[in-house]
């Protein structure tokens, strides 16, 4: 199984970025812990990251006949971008969205995703662990 892990705006400043919310582990450190995840699932998994959006999307249609699922934290894209949900929906990939804080508890505009309307499942304020998990849904899903 190959699947491709989305992280959105802002993720590559993990440990820098409001540590108090987000922790101190740095965006290699979640890397790192979400290849091992992947290894102990038995699946292959390609990292991307990037804090544009129309980046975001090329990498979502791009998948398409080349992974069999999309792990995705959108960042602040989660609750604005539309553009992302439909290239969601135009490849029709399983998808699991995946927040390290639980967006529903933040505040009023974060509590909206976008992402959601597509997404299978929504994993939210488990921090790295919520990629293991989402990891383990789509592995578990084949």
């Amino acid at each position: 199984m190959k699947i491709l892990v989305i992280n959105g705006p802002n993720l590559n400043m993990l440990g820098i970025r409001e540590p108090t919310l987000y922790g101190k582990q740095d965006y290699r450190a979640l890397c790192a812990f979400i290849r091992q995840s992947a290894a102990a699932v038995g699946a292959k998994v390609k990292l991307y990251q990037s804090n544009h959006e129309g980046a975001i999307v090329t990498a979502i249609q791009r998948a398409l006949g080349r992974y069999d699922g999309i792990v995705i934290n959108a960042g602040a894209y989660t609750h604005t971008s539309v553009a992302i949900l439909d290239a969601l929906k135009a490849v029709g990939l399983p998808t699991v969205e995946v927040h390290l804080t639980d967006i529903a508890t933040r505040e009023d505009y974060r509590q909206k995703s976008f992402v959601s309307l597509y997404a299978e499942r929504l994993i939210k304020g488990k921090g790295f662990d919520g990629y293991r998990e989402a990891l383990e849904y789509l592995a578990a899903r084949k």
